[in-house]
């Protein structure tokens, strides 16, 4: 068995003792040399949609026609964007009821993402999921899922089908710090590492299942450190920059392919909003809203904007901006038209 080996990278000394929401210090990294502005207006764009989507959301769920809990993904944009970016385009996802950024990071596309939220018969799961339950087969999403931590065994099994078939494909798994309660977690990972499979499993850690802190739930002090026990490859990082992440993700993906075992990414941001709805929550009295405020200054779509500010033309990053807010307006409108489901399709899909 070859050792483990932990690569800790864009964090500061001591990481693993501070609160889990402590800001990092603002650091934007490097970019390449000439050409690189394409890569970094591209990895705003994708943070932008995920960003410009979900304020459509929070502006209209109000309204009460989205019959779908939310939990909304504002302050992971780079953590999804860098990884789905580094993969393959028939490289494979899953993602958690925290879905929204890992569809429009991997996909793309909004009409189908808003019939769903709107339970329309042309969303991405035919109306019938809502939020937590996003579909996209077709672009390399196998599903989420609402039930903590059950869709990493569906990751190993499909990493497992695709090492069999020899295609070559990557299965990234993303999930919760809450998941790592779950023994579906140690299970699967401890799997992935005897069956040497390419499963890239992503812990996005906010620091919180729900209300409840990691020092109150964990018995040890560095998820890092207890996975690197493992026969795999461990990353860390408390970075918001969506480059850092990029380049940080396609090391990981390097090392899989090169020691052909799976590796573990993880990586800390603070999660914006409640645990589930479009509102704020710092009335519950578990966190302060001065830990928000103080997030913003490495709020990853403010990093990527100042990078590119030195790189392009302001017009330049507003038309893309535009762009895209017409595009999310517009499929929000279609899906507000977009018929319901047939109740002849009520059973549809369903399976015992």
């Amino acid at each position: 068995m070859k050792d483990a080996t932990i690569v800790n990278r864009h964090s500061r000394p001591g990481l693993s003792s501070v609160r889990p929401h402590a800001v990092p210090a603002v650091q934007l990294h490097e970019c390449g040399p000439d050409g690189d502005a394409a890569l970094q207006l591209d990895l705003y764009r994708k943070m932008y949609l995920i960003r410009a989507a979900e304020l459509l959301i929070q502006k209209h769920y109000p309204e009460d026609e989205m019959k779908t809990p939310m939990h909304m993904s504002m302050g992971e944009e780079a953590i999804v964007v860098g990884i789905c970016h580094a993969l393959k385009p028939d490289d494979q996802v899953l993602g958690t009821y925290r879905s929204h950024g890992v569809y429009l990071a991997k996909t793309g596309e909004t009409d189908r993402f808003f019939a769903e939220m709107y339970g329309r018969a042309s969303g991405c799961s035919g109306g019938k999921a809502g939020s937590m339950h996003l579909f996209a087969p077709q672009a390399g999403l196998i599903c989420t899922s609402a039930i903590v931590a059950s869709h990493i065994p569906v990751a190993v099994g499909a990493a497992f089908a695709n090492k069999v078939a020899g295609n070559g494909r990557v299965v990234a798994a993303f999930f919760g710090d809450g998941a790592i309660d779950e023994g579906a977690f140690w299970e699967s990972l401890n799997m992935a590492c005897l069956r040497k499979l390419p499963v890239l499993f992503v812990c996005q850690d906010n620091g919180f299942a729900v209300h409840t802190p990691a020092a109150e739930r964990h018995g040890y002090r560095d998820i890092a450190a207890i996975v690197g026990q493992y026969d795999c490859t461990v990353f860390a990082s408390d970075s918001t920059d969506v480059h850092a992440l990029h380049g940080l993700a396609q090391d990981a993906l390097r090392a899989m392919r090169k020691d052909e075992r799976p590796c573990f990414l993880h990586l800390k941001y603070y999660r914006y909003l409640e645990h589930v709805g479009v509102f704020e929550d710092f009335n519950a009295g578990y966190r302060p809203r001065g830990e928000f405020e103080a997030w913003q200054s490495v709020d990853p779509l403010r990093l990527q904007r100042t990078r590119l500010a030195s790189m392009i033309l302001e017009e330049q990053i507003r038309d893309a901006e535009a762009r895209i807010e017409r595009q999310v307006q517009r499929s929000l409108e279609k899906a507000r038209e977009a018929p319901f489901p047939e109740v002849s399709a009520l059973c549809g899909g369903v399976f015992a």
